[in-house]
């Protein structure tokens, strides 16, 4: 039987492992620009950093309604979609994911 302490550790690895992975591919799409990704046309987009906080309502919403009608799938995928979107706002802003930890942390 697995001990519940390193269980809970693994997965919060992961989950840090996954948000720096993804805050990564976010960085190398705003530096490289490839013309097919939806990540970089948000850096390029011509309302700027606007088009990103109109997102940003936009899957707050979705996440609310989500959560409301205790869609548990649909909350997840709109938590991700709206976690992305922080991430390249945040990016946009020159700050990342330790900021956030850093933040969380001064909290408790």
């Amino acid at each position: 039987m697995s001990d519940p302490e390193t269980a809970d550790e693994s997965e919060a690895e992961l989950d840090a492992d996954t948000i720096d992975a993804l805050f990564e591919t976010i960085e190398q799409r705003k530096r490289d620009l490839p013309e097919d990704s939806y990540t970089a046309s948000l850096f390029t987009h011509e309302k700027g950093e606007n088009a990103v906080l109109e997102k940003l309502g936009e899957e707050s919403t979705e996440l609310i309604l989500a959560a409301k009608d205790d869609d548990r799938e649909e909350l997840a995928a709109e938590s991700a979609d709206f976690l992305y979107h922080l991430l390249v706002l945040l990016s946009m802003k020159e700050m990342g994911p330790n900021d956030l930890r850093e933040e969380l942390e001064a909290r408790f």
